[in-house]
């Protein structure tokens, strides 16, 4: 510790460490958590206080915090070749054998694996396949791509752009021209009053094609979804909404580009996102679960016509011009291939299915009679809590008072990782959780939100 009570550690960062997504002025009053250890779902930080973390780090450690299987993995392949790429022609027997897997896994017969390194990576490169492939076919004005409000698809400029969220376009001068936006599938805040499940998905189908012949359909070369909205506050699509939307898109020659890097490898109680909401896309982004984030691995998983047109535009003789020097990388080709297997041996997705709805009971149970919890809804392994300040309207608590967030800090306070996406209290805990986990997260959130709902009525927050 140096004089001010400071770790060396914490004095070193807040000098030299600029922070993804944290406000400047609070870090540096407060500095920041220092955590030095995992030990399954739980993570230690340098004073030996202990949180269990129910996002999962950053909604992608599935295996939770120290496997020592991964770290296993990862040392053999250093020993036998620590780096090589994939461009010219170049690959390695775990990037091979990665490819394969993640074409079987994905059901996409015949289709492609193109390894990149993040999940913005992957949604970019979805991005530029799209144009190729409708290029390739003359239709090079089809470069336009539809997102949807609240939808988050990454940091890199053109994911940001594909983002719904305020927070992602405002320090930059985004979205840039030609990415857009549709209605958010979210049945508590965009469903009207009395409208049926049914007559919500119909609304949502018929303003997604007011919008794409506004724009022009042989301007639209894509729609891109996660199969669950999650950085947006976690929103399942409504029954039968994405065969609705399909169902637009093929009529106007649009491709269905499928944001599995939350969703993806169990976290929805089956292997993809895609098979618990009917969606049948035409390129997969995978990230995050495929390592459980202990390796910087993404991959993009494409269907035979994007194969064919990548070939057919370099059949004279070029080189596909896209890629990335650390893609296909066989440490990480090694630590995704472990941590499938490992899914695989554990079973990982019925272990989702199985304690995703025993979480969302609890936390029923656990929020029923707070008069601050609008909502609670989710699938499979990720679940939010939506705080209101009005029960029986749904009135939204001003976004000025910042309850979401001062909830999630005390629950931080109480050895809870939690996330506040607006006033949606966000969990999306390690796969390989057990019901004494979901008690104890349960429990540490009760203790928040008494807290909370006894600090808002002092009228302190």
């Amino acid at each position: 510790m140096l004089s001010n009570g400071q770790s060396e550690t914490n004095a070193t960062d807040l000098a030299y460490h600029l922070h993804s997504q944290t406000n400047p002025q609070a870090l540096s009053r407060d500095g920041a958590c220092v955590i030095v250890k995992g030990d399954g779902p739980h993570v230690i930080d340098e004073n030996g206080k202990r949180y269990i973390d129910a996002m999962a780090g950053l909604w992608c450690a599935a295996l939770g915090f120290n496997n020592q299987r991964l770290g296993k993995a990862a040392a053999a392949q250093y020993q036998d070749l620590g780096f090589y790429h994939s461009f010219y022609g170049r690959t390695n027997p775990k990037a091979a054998s990665l490819s394969r897997k993640l074409v079987e896994l994905t059901g996409m017969k015949d289709g492609r694996t193109f390894f990149v390194t993040s999940g913005s990576e992957a949604n970019e490169t979805m991005v530029k396949l799209a144009w190729l492939y409708h290029a390739s076919r003359g239709k090079p004005t089809k470069r336009k791509v539809i997102a949807r409000d609240r939808a988050f698809h990454g940091s890199t400029i053109v994911a940001s752009s594909m983002c719904g969220l305020e927070m992602m376009h405002r320090e930059f001068g985004l979205p840039l021209s030609g990415f857009i936006h549709t209605l958010c599938p979210n049945n508590y805040r965009v469903r009207l009053p009395g409208e049926s499940e049914a007559e919500f998905v119909a609304r949502l189908a018929a303003e997604l094609e007011r919008l794409i012949l506004s724009e022009g359909p042989d301007s639209i070369a894509a729609f891109i979804a996660e199969p669950v909205i999650a950085g947006g506050g976690i929103l399942p699509p409504p029954q039968g909404y994405f065969e609705a939307v399909q169902k637009v898109l093929a009529k106007y020659d649009i491709l269905c580009l499928d944001d599995e890097v939350v969703c993806g490898f169990g976290r929805t109680g089956n292997w993809f996102g895609r098979d618990t909401v009917g969606m049948v896309p035409d390129m997969m982004s995978l990230a995050k679960g495929i390592t459980s984030s202990y390796f910087p691995v993404a991959a993009v998983v494409v269907s035979p016509k994007i194969v064919a047109a990548v070939e057919s535009y370099n059949a004279g003789g070029t080189a596909f011009g896209h890629g990335f020097t650390n893609a296909a990388h066989p440490v990480g080709a090694a630590v995704a291939s472990e941590t499938i297997a490992i899914y695989e041996e554990l079973d990982i997705v019925a272990n989702a299915r199985k304690m995703g709805p025993i979480l969302r009971e609890k936390l029923e149970v656990a929020t029923k009679d707070s008069p601050i919890v609008g909502d609670v809804r989710g699938v499979g392994l990720m679940y939010g809590v939506e705080l209101v300040e009005d029960r029986a309207t749904g009135l939204a608590f001003s976004p000025s008072r910042t309850i979401g967030a001062r909830l999630a800090d005390k629950a931080y306070e109480n050895g809870l990782v939690v996330r506040a996406m607006r006033d949606t209290i966000g969990f999306c805990p390690p796969l390989i959780i057990d019901e004494s986990h979901v008690d104890e997260i349960v429990g540490k959130l009760s203790i928040a939100l008494a807290e909370t709902e006894k600090a808002i009525k002092a009228k302190s927050i």
